[in-house]
């Protein structure tokens, strides 16, 4: 039997399962990713607003479901590959959509530090991954389970994301002051 032909780097597809072909790097090909997520998730929040990200975090899922399933097919692969970070960009937009939630009213420096803190968070738990993280990425094969942990991440991310930026609060009522 031969083997599937393997679509180029600059393939619409292999463009946006790859995230513009960040998922392509050598080494952390997720953080990488998730890294490349962040300029567009700053510019859709800058500009629209929390629920433009909404909206970008929905898009981009139901369009990673379909560019993974398809990436699959054309590369005959039923395992997660690496070099598709769709769901990291999903799972990260995912964590930043729900910024307001934790923080109203930011200040610009606020909200800088807390996309970076959001980013980390969600690296954190993307890479460990808890249970049932962990379930859903041995578990659920094609690209539903490529997408599913990442998403998975985000109650982890968000709640961690929350501690940590209201630990200053947390401090004051455990020492009184």
């Amino acid at each position: 039997m031969s083997k599937p032909a393997t679509a180029k780097w600059y393939h619409p597809t292999v463009l946006l399962v790859t995230w513009f072909a960040s998922g392509l790097v050598p080494k952390g090909k997720g953080t990488a990713g998730s890294l490349a997520a962040l300029p567009f998730a700053w510019v859709f929040y800058q500009y629209g607003g929390p629920l433009a990200l909404w909206v970008a975090t929905i898009a981009a899922t139901a369009i990673g479901w379909w560019a993974s399933a398809r990436y699959m097919r054309m590369h005959n692969r039923q395992d997660d590959p690496q070099e598709i970070v769709i769901d990291e960009v999903a799972g990260q937009w995912l964590v930043l959509a729900c910024v307001p939630l934790l923080y109203l009213d930011p200040t610009p420096k606020q909200e800088f530090v807390v996309f970076i803190g959001a980013f980390l968070c969600f690296r954190l738990f993307d890479i460990w991954k808890p249970w049932p993280i962990s379930l859903a990425d041995r578990k659920v094969k094609g690209a539903l389970g490529v997408m599913l942990d990442d998403l998975l991440a985000m109650p982890y991310a968000v709640m961690l994301l929350g501690f940590l930026g209201h630990l200053d609060q947390i401090a004051e009522a455990i020492i009184g002051g």
